[in-house]
């Protein structure tokens, strides 16, 4: 039943996150159609983190993952999303409306993630950095199968649109198949105060903290990646080649970490989930400042660096989350969890938007480099995490 229900998840979780870098993936051959200003072209991404943050403060504020069947949050959110997603086939490209259909579909995919951990964590204890590894791995996946189709699809945008919506929707009929552990656990009633455990409880505030060092990082580089390193290519290919190397950049960066989230769980539950968030922020920390520094050279090293970045960018995430849920009460464990990615989102909203005009200001290699400066905050806090487990 749990290889089941969890194979299930983690299925559903990869097809209904397929939603989440359509506009990225895709961007390039929207602009042969219409000419979008730097800050439509962000928009387009980050109005999916603007959105996130919208729904997951309104799901942590009420504890929809704790007081409501999560599966049925679930589907009902993947279905709406997918719907919702398909609207930019029927508007202008940048549009006010698309930008508009791409911050609800933020909104909705909070009841996606989070809501995905609290079904994953209700199947283990002991093992529990392996199930959320692994759902934070499915994520991952997903976040990079926009890349993969729209490499199949050449420069037909609104194909990679109808299939990741329609894989949404099927995800939310999916999650309706999956039975919930023996570890699930339902809140007696609404308690909007579980939120200020988040400032007083100390182990769950440096877990939040680390979370945010870490998503300074993450979502800026998983949003552009395909555009920097098309930049990059550019310097030595032509533009053409650039650009389909840029996209499978970004697939196998970005997939590549998601299947780097299970081997991390799995050392996590032995020597420590704190140790391996620290071992991720130092690998991929040193990969940004690398890739700055190899940036329009040689394809063949940024390629590789950039590579060695998407694989250690994202195994600790879903320690993070491993955390706050070993820290938190049973019954508030989904309000937690939910209100710890609505904050990390909120500030994603902010990397993902001014990047694309640093870059144009500053350009990409201070950017990149700037990058690390997360990584380096989220080791100090966890360090201080260790500190405390360890007495």
């Amino acid at each position: 039943m749990k290889l089941k229900s969890i194979t299930l998840l983690l299925l559903a979780e990869v097809m209904a996150m397929s939603l989440w870098f359509v506009s990225a993936a895709i961007l390039p051959d929207m602009m042969r159609e219409a000419d979008l200003s730097p800050f439509r072209q962000a928009a387009l991404s980050s109005g999916v983190q603007a959105g996130f943050v919208i729904g997951a403060l309104a799901s942590a504020v009420f504890g929809l993952a704790d007081r409501y069947d999560p599966r049925r949050v679930f589907a009902i959110s993947a279905i709406g999303a997918g719907l919702i997603n398909a609207v930019l086939l029927i508007t202008e490209p940048g549009s006010a409306i698309a930008i508009t259909a791409r911050v609800v579909t933020g909104a909705l995919l909070a009841g996606v993630y989070p809501v995905g951990m609290k079904i994953a964590v209700g199947w283990g204890d002991k093992d529990r950095g392996f199930l959320v590894g692994a759902l934070v791995g499915a994520l991952t996946l997903g976040s990079a199968a926009p890349h993969l189709i729209a490499l199949g699809g050449g420069s037909d945008w609104r194909l990679t649109v109808i299939i990741a919506s329609s894989a949404a929707i099927l995800a939310g009929f999916l999650c309706l198949m999956i039975s919930l552990g023996p570890h699930h656990t339902i809140a007696p009633k609404f308690n909007p105060k579980v939120i200020a455990s988040a400032w007083t409880n100390k182990r769950v505030r440096l877990a939040y903290a680390g979370y945010l060092g870490h998503m300074w990082e993450l979502y800026a580089m998983w949003a552009w990646v395909a555009a920097a390193t098309a930049v990059s290519y550019s310097a030595t290919l032509p533009a053409s080649d650039a650009e389909w190397l840029s996209k499978l950049t970004a697939f196998i960066a970005i997939g590549a970490g998601g299947i780097a989230c299970l081997f991390a769980g799995k050392i996590a539950d032995k020597i420590g989930k704190a140790e391996v968030t620290i071992i991720a922020m130092v690998l991929s920390g040193t990969a940004a400042l690398a890739t700055a520094a190899t940036f329009g050279g040689p394809v063949w090293i940024t390629f590789a660096i950039v590579i060695i970045w998407g694989i250690t960018i994202i195994p600790d995430s879903a320690q993070f989350s491993a955390l706050v849920a070993d820290a938190s009460p049973p019954d508030q464990i989904g309000s937690l969890m939910t209100f710890q990615t609505a904050l990390g989102f909120a500030l994603t909203f902010v990397t993902v938007q001014i990047t694309p005009e640093l870059a144009t200001m500053f350009g990409w290699p201070t950017v990149l480099a700037g990058l690390a400066i997360g990584p380096a905050f989220g080791i100090l806090a966890m360090i201080k995490l260790r500190s405390m487990e360890q007495q």
